[in-house]
């Protein structure tokens, strides 16, 4: 995919934002769509259906978690990636962002070359996300559908924001093998991604809350496995 196809969605309450990092990002090739609001970023999400989307945490009408949370209710974005320009760097406010189904955040201020860097990162997970690989993994009651990027735990289907999906397939597809912290991040959010220490925890920790809190063990300071 050129650069040129590239859709972005940038929203900030700050104009001064989007004039900046989307005069940056227009000058990179990619198209850019702007919005000033949450209810304008969910709007323009279901319109023009964006290969990413920049979503500032604290604006008017509805705020950015909000927003990410009504935008992963539509079936046609569920491979958009998601991430928060903010300058909100509290825990809570991350681990919001993560469990209305971000895959990312991005603290401000930043500068050009580092944002078009990550940019680049992000998107990059966007193209791997196309190239699933076709198989079914199933254990006991469990089935993951790698291809629909969708799984169902005793015939009811669940659905997972897009890195949940991803932590569950890479651990459930090896059962009983611990998996290092450093290989989950660089397996699930790519090696050049720099996330949060605590993004693995709150990833398993939602899925412990849907998948069963006895499928995933904690090695302490190692890692984690699945259980079947």
């Amino acid at each position: 995919m050129k650069k040129k196809d590239i859709k972005i969605l940038l929203v900030d309450d700050e104009p001064d934002i989007l004039e900046i990092v989307g005069y940056n990002l227009s000058n990179e090739g990619y198209q850019v769509i702007k919005g000033e609001n949450g209810e304008e970023a969910v709007e323009l999400a279901k319109k023009h259906k964006p290969h990413l989307i920049i979503l500032d945490v604290m604006m008017p009408k509805m705020d950015g978690i909000e927003a990410c949370e009504r935008i992963r209710e539509f079936p046609e974005l569920s491979e958009t990636v998601i991430t928060f320009l903010t300058a909100r760097g509290e825990d809570y406010s991350q681990v919001a962002g993560f469990d209305a189904g971000a895959d990312d955040y991005i603290a401000k201020p930043i500068t050009p070359k580092v944002l078009i860097s990550k940019v680049k990162s992000l998107l990059r997970r966007f193209k791997q996300s196309e190239i699933v690989a076709e198989s079914i993994v199933k254990i006991g009651d469990l089935v993951i559908f790698k291809e629909e990027y969708k799984i169902t735990l005793n015939g009811k289907e669940i659905t997972l924001p897009r890195k949940e999906f991803e932590l569950l397939s890479l651990l459930a597809t090896k059962p009983g093998k611990v998996f290092k912290r450093d290989e989950i991040l660089d397996r699930v959010w790519g090696n050049e991604v720099v996330v949060g220490g605590r993004t693995i925890d709150v990833h398993i920790r939602k899925l412990r809350e849907k998948i069963g809190d006895k499928s995933f063990k904690t090695v302490k300071g190692v890692g984690y496995k699945f259980v079947d």
